[in-house]
């Protein structure tokens, strides 16, 4: 047997005996077929970037011949009929997709409790969330059901389940990789981006998706990614009100380690309009996710939605549906563009001052399932997460430690299209935590 059968065959068998138990896959490709399809890419003589890994794909994405389902019951029977531009290069350099994986439906969620399928336990604490909206994605890579994901991100989605459950967790910058088979939340926010267990193999896959796409018009070209040896670099540090005091002490203690080890200095930022990312975010993503479900009509795609999804979907539809009544004539939804456009000016002033920002992903640790929350604490999830998509820049969230067995996340920010010095910083920070 070859490499990828090999992996394969153990994958499955880790899946097929553990997945009830943190259920991050809803969909399994064929096994025949797959086993198939690895014996041929262990037989090419010549083989391609990604020959090696096995992928999962959050069910949001297209697939084809799989179900991009939304995890939601609205698309439970669609099967994808092409495969989205992400995907295609996967397979063009012979990465191979496993499956499905679970998530909040249709993107809507913060814990991975609003699937249709069920919810998505975190590996790392039993019983505990693992965090959304990609959380099938996350809770697979923890798992060790496969190599690396593909997630997707609109105000944290791929960082905080990254964050909760011990993993790497990638959002590019806006337009580096094409939304093109991604079945939306927010078209002006959404980025497909990866989540591994190292920084190395989200650089390569970042590297394999990245680019130009004449399906998606917000694409760019850029140069390879590559990690380089950095020395003198100095990061902004973010205070915002409202992070658990146990996160920031690890957080501080770990920065104190990397200024006593690197050629590393700071400088405190204050960002005025980071405290509006949330009051901005919503009215954008309800609007457009109104305008994104008006096909879910019943006659194209399954059902429709208004009388088959789930709560936490009808609640943002209903959402979007009121900021968008002709009354109004868009003027919501236009202030929270201009909202955006200053968070977006904000952080490009910053980052002629400094090489990157540094914060915690989340600013609260995983809870247990039952507990009672709070919406506003459900919102303050991704308040340190969504500015970044307000200013479409590309930001890691990378494992530095645990409190309480409950893996907190340390999380870079830079520049738009500076994925680069994103990545050679977070290689640093990973080199450190493994010491």
């Amino acid at each position: 047997m070859g490499i990828v059968e090999d992996k394969v065959k153990v994958y499955l068998s880790r899946i097929k005996e553990y997945n009830k138990l943190v259920n991050a896959f809803i969909e399994l490709s064929n096994e025949n077929e797959i086993l198939s399809e690895a014996r041929m890419l262990d037989s090419k003589t010549k083989k391609g970037r990604l020959y090696g890994y096995v992928i999962g794909v959050k069910s949001n994405i297209c697939v084809k011949g799989l179900h991009a389902s939304c995890a939601s019951k609205t698309l439970e029977d669609y099967k994808a009929p092409y495969d989205a531009t992400a995907v295609k290069r996967i397979k063009e350099e012979d990465g191979l997709i496993i499956g499905m994986l679970n998530c909040d439906e249709f993107a809507c969620g913060w814990t991975g409790e609003t699937s249709a399928f069920g919810k998505s336990h975190n590996p790392a604490v039993p019983d505990h969330i693992s965090g959304g909206s990609s959380s099938g994605a996350a809770v697979a890579v923890a798992a060790g059901f496969c190599d690396v994901a593909l997630g997707s991100d609109t105000g944290g989605s791929i960082r905080v389940p990254s964050s909760f459950c011990g993993v790497v967790g990638v959002k590019p910058s806006y337009g580096c990789v094409s939304r093109y088979g991604l079945i939306d939340l927010s078209m002006s926010l959404d980025q497909i981006g990866p989540i591994s267990k190292n920084v190395s193999d989200s650089v390569l896959l970042l590297d394999v998706i990245k680019g130009l796409d004449e399906r998606d018009t917000t694409t760019f070209n850029s140069k390879p990614i590559k990690i380089e040896k950095i020395s003198k670099i100095k990061y902004g540090i973010v205070r915002v009100s409202e992070v658990d005091s146990r996160i920031l002490d690890l957080i501080d203690s770990f920065l104190a380690k990397i200024s006593s080890k690197l050629k590393w200095s700071e400088k405190k930022v204050n960002l005025k309009y980071i405290n509006f990312g949330i009051q901005t975010y919503h009215p954008l993503v309800w609007t457009e996710f109104f305008s994104a479900t008006r096909r879910m009509d019943g006659r194209r795609f399954g059902k429709k939605i208004e009388e088959s999804a789930g709560p936490e979907v009808l609640r943002r539809i209903l959402g979007g549906s009121e900021i968008s009544r002709a009354e109004f004539k868009g003027q919501y939804y236009q202030k929270a563009l201009a909202a955006k456009d200053l968070i977006k000016r904000e952080f490009d002033n910053v980052f002629k001052e400094v090489d990157c920002l540094i914060m915690p992903t989340v600013p609260m640790l995983p809870w247990k399932f039952g507990t009672e929350v709070s919406m506003n604490k459900l919102y303050a999830i991704d308040a340190l997460t969504i500015p970044g998509n307000l200013a479409g820049v590309c930001a890691i969230s990378i494992p530095i430690g645990k409190i309480e067995s409950k893996p907190v996340g340390l999380q870079v920010v830079c520049a738009k299209g500076d994925e680069s010095r994103m990545f050679s910083i977070a290689k640093e920070i990973e080199n450190i935590v493994k010491e």
